[in-house]
């Protein structure tokens, strides 16, 4: 299974993310906004995947993914966005940073697992 991590401002959603993805056997680490994730991205070793949140304080989601792409390890790492921004300039410009795909909240525990099957 997979090393994920989950990168959400708000509890109760990085809670749910985190039950669905442990509850298919994935390893799950999480951080509260970009600045945190950045962090432990540069921490752990081995993360699989990222599943992000766009609207989070101190660094957004848009600014995680540059970040990320700078970082050979990171490079090639499918990462997810899940998030309430569903308009055509924010899927752009996430696509532009780097993001492999797209889910807008509320997400269905079974899409957010097919989707990881796809691009794991």
């Amino acid at each position: 299974m997979a090393k994920i991590l989950a990168v959400d401002d708000s509890a109760s959603m990085r809670q749910m993310v985190s039950f669905t993805l442990k509850g298919a056997g994935h390893q799950v680490c999480e951080a509260s906004d970009g600045v945190e994730a950045l962090s432990l991205a540069k921490a752990e070793s081995g993360v699989d995947l990222v599943i992000s949140d766009i609207n989070m304080p101190n660094m957004d989601g848009i600014s995680l993914i540059k970040e990320l792409r700078q970082l050979p390890e990171y490079k090639f790492t499918p990462i997810l966005m899940l998030t309430t921004e569903s308009g055509v300039d924010k899927k752009s410009e996430g696509k532009a940073a780097g993001a492999t795909g797209w889910i807008v909240k509320p997400f269905n525990p079974d899409q957010l697992l097919a989707t990881i099957g796809k691009v794991l």
